[in-house]
């Protein structure tokens, strides 16, 4: 998507005891800045601290001195690393890391996925399916120096169990990212909503200020030149880290960003307190003289830095912003942001523009975290707002695929009702005269049967929805709740049920054809296969139309 643009009407003001006023493109109040954590330039030499039960403080230790010693061999010899599950966006960004760091790289998966394009490219050598095979070399007389596995990945793989009963060293993601950002100034973007965006945001706005960082994504990014990576050799590195199966407990960062916390990955997570407990254990990982940044509008994130009493979704919890904040930790400084007062850094003066609106104060608190102590601080802020405005996005995230005539194609990556309820949000901004026809295709059959009255209520707010077949992923069907039921359930717009995408887009060319000048937004939504639906129905609507491309 082309990300949207700064409003140039904005002012940035800050206190007069802390510099002048100037104007550049946003507005922002500075509450306060507590920066005593500066970026330690010699953290390659630093040992990742944590608080033990009894509040001392003791070196993290997750794993064998035996597997660390394993890790730091391959890492300097430079050998043979095998993915199971490359294809996912998280493992697919390892791998490439991986190629661009000079390490022979293969991996296996049991369907292709636009990941392993670029992949293929680098020179990793691919394989669809999993199988003993993929893992042998020279008749079976090389194998493997280490495989790394994704977390959607069973145990039972045969290539795991394989590479155990042969001795290759196994990697689940958690250890190896552990592994992997140790020495530098980590900087872990989690949130269960907009990690992608906040971290390609900040890593776009850093590389392009000079910093010669190395960034993980778990998504392709235009402007990386590495697709979902940034690949450099300074102490900084920016990662999107994922709650998913706790993969994010094996950090140890100097700067965790928490955008938001909701119930999210319900196969994982029994309830909304199973989630914050887990943030908590994250928050936990952050080194001794660290920095905790944290969106203090969200009610879930605000929560994790209260005595732990308050519940998320409490009715109480404007009452419980208003007393002082407990922190959760004397060992590192905490910084909220958000749209109100309350927060260290505040947005003000929001107002929407033609793209949609953003607010990019997180990476602004972030910036300013790292290098307060190396420019002035009015500096740091032009050079950002400057990158900022060329940002453009990442892929699936309200990307436009295409127009013809009235019909405006976009499709999304959203598949919470958060998220869901978001991207329809933006498009009635971006498009308040146009009718929106959502395609919505579900993401697991636990997310749904978990969810599925809060899909409902997201979705009403389109004109019209269509529902396809679910798009299991790592599950099989044990639920009783599918796509019908979840268009059944819609109160409001006319809704329907059709199972196939194929069958999505005939329905579409046939109606949108029907009325060539029909001012639409068709909206593709979800994380599976639904992302083909916009390209094929604008291929459609050309044919039809005999509208060249």
């Amino acid at each position: 998507m082309k990300f949207p643009a700064l409003s140039t009407s904005k002012t940035l003001n800050f206190p007069a005891n802390l510099i002048e006023k100037q104007k550049i493109p946003f507005q922002i109040f500075l509450r306060k800045i507590s920066v005593q954590g500066k970026t330690n330039r010699s953290v390659k030499s630093v040992q990742a601290l944590s608080k033990n039960n009894s509040g001392s403080i003791s070196i993290a230790t997750t794993v064998t001195e035996e597997r660390d010693r394993l890790f730091d061999s391959l890492r300097n010899e430079k050998g043979w690393i095998h993915f199971v599950g490359i294809g996912g966006c998280g493992l697919s960004a390892l791998a490439m890391l991986a190629l661009k760091q000079g390490y022979e790289v293969s991996g296996s998966d049991i369907e292709w996925s636009s990941f392993m394009d670029g992949l293929q490219e680098a020179g990793a050598l691919l394989h669809i399916g999993h199988s003993v095979e993929n893992m042998q070399r020279n008749a079976a007389s090389r194998l493997p120096d280490a495989i790394v596995v994704s977390s959607a990945i069973p145990q039972h793989n045969v290539e795991i169990l394989y590479a155990k009963s042969v001795g290759v060293p196994v990697y689940k993601r958690d250890h190896w990212l552990g592994k992997l950002t140790q020495g530098y100034n980590l900087i872990a973007v989690s949130g269960s909503h907009g990690k992608s965006t906040t971290a390609s945001m900040l890593a776009y706005v850093l590389d392009g200020m000079g910093d010669n960082l190395t960034a993980v994504v778990g998504a392709h990014v235009p402007q990386f030149s590495g697709g979902n990576i940034i690949f450099g050799d300074g102490w900084n590195f920016v990662l999107e880290a994922d709650e998913y199966d706790g993969c994010f407990l094996g950090l140890s960062p100097y700067i965790a960003i928490v955008t938001n916390l909701d119930w999210e990955h319900v196969d994982i997570f029994q309830n909304e307190e199973a989630v914050k407990a887990t943030f908590r254990k994250f928050l936990s990982r952050i080194r001794v003289g660290g920095h905790l940044i944290l969106c203090g509008d969200s009610e879930g994130a605000y929560s994790l830095l209260t005595d732990g009493k308050q519940p998320i979704g409490s009715h109480n919890w404007r009452g419980l912003r208003s007393r002082p904040l407990e922190k959760c930790s004397d060992s590192y400084n905490i910084t909220t942001y958000g749209t109100t007062s309350f927060n260290d850094w505040h947005a003000s003066s929001i107002r929407p523009n033609l793209k949609g609106g953003c607010d990019y104060t997180l990476v602004i608190a972030t910036v300013v975290t790292l290098f307060s102590d190396q420019s002035p601080i009015s500096n740091t802020i032009n050079r950002v707002s400057l990158h900022l405005n060329n940002f453009i996005g990442i892929k699936r995230r309200f990307e436009m695929i295409g127009t013809i005539y009235g019909c405006h194609i976009y499709d999304d990556y959203a598949h919470h009702p958060t998220e869901v309820s978001a991207v329809i949000q933006a498009a009635r901004q971006r498009f308040p005269n146009k009718s929106l026809l959502v395609v919505f295709q579900p993401h697991t059959y636990s997310r749904l049967a978990a969810l599925k009255d809060d899909f409902a209520n997201a979705l009403s707010d389109a004109d019209q929805v269509v529902v396809t077949g679910v798009y299991a992923a790592r599950e099989i069907d044990e639920q009783s709740v599918g796509g019908r039921e979840l268009a059944a359930t819609i109160i409001g717009p006319p809704s329907e049920y059709i199972p196939t995408l194929d069958d999505v887009v005939d329905k579409l060319a046939f109606q949108i054809s029907g009325k060539p000048h029909w001012n639409i937004v068709v909206l593709t939504l979800g994380a599976g296969n639904i992302t083909t639906v916009g390209p094929k129905l604008l291929y459609e609507l050309r044919r039809r139309l005999q509208v060249n491309s």
